[in-house]
């Protein structure tokens, strides 16, 4: 879990006033939930994991800011807007005040590539990776978090698997622990979530 964490993009980061609550209600709703599960959180060692993201304009999307996850509760303090990013120059260009999250750029391809997808949620949780691993749609394990290679290895998913239509939620196998689930909205990504700790 040493990596967990870091941020492995080039951040243009711009550092600004937080947007209003109201804008990040429903993002600190399901933030929430996800955290009373233990979906999101911190490690023993104090290392967050997991982050929560919804569509703001075309492309552009708030997610949860870099070590975050230690807070038992949010607030506008705790986010960022990503404006735009680069996967071939490993780029995201965020304001806030705060860092975007490491794991920006996959949220970033699932909006880029699904029009459709207005939430994205990346949760852990060791016994649903280690039970869905090959049964749900699952990126290569030799692409590790937070990184082009991973964020290639979601467009694949994408494209070549019923993830978008039918799922909406992948394991991540090169990312212990690691699961993103999608939706037109965030309770529909949070639900997918939780639907699977109630089968586990």
């Amino acid at each position: 879990m040493q990596e967990e964490g870091y941020i492995k993009f080039q951040s243009r980061w711009t550092q600004k006033a937080p947007l209003p609550y109201a804008v990040i209600q429903e993002l600190l709703l399901w933030r929430q939930k996800m955290y009373q599960h233990h979906l999101l959180g911190a490690y023993p060692d104090g290392i967050g994991f997991g982050n929560i993201s919804q569509r703001y304009q075309e492309n552009q999307f708030l997610i949860s800011g870099s070590a975050t996850g230690n807070f038992p509760k949010l607030g506008p303090q705790h986010f960022s807007l990503v404006s735009d990013f680069d996967i071939a120059k490993n780029l995201v260009i965020c304001e806030g005040p705060i860092i975007a999250s490491s794991e920006s750029l996959s949220h970033a391809v699932i909006y880029q590539e699904c029009p459709e997808v207005n939430a994205v949620i990346h949760i852990h949780h060791m016994d649903l990776w280690e039970k869905w691993k090959h049964q749900l749609p699952t990126t290569d394990e030799s692409a590790t978090y937070g990184t082009p290679e991973m964020a290639r290895e979601i467009i694949r998913l994408l494209k070549e698997s019923s993830v978008r239509e039918k799922e909406k939620i992948f394991v991540m196998a090169g990312h212990q622990e690691g699961l993103i689930a999608f939706g037109n909205d965030l309770e529909e990504a949070g639900v997918l979530n939780l639907k699977l700790i109630d089968i586990l």
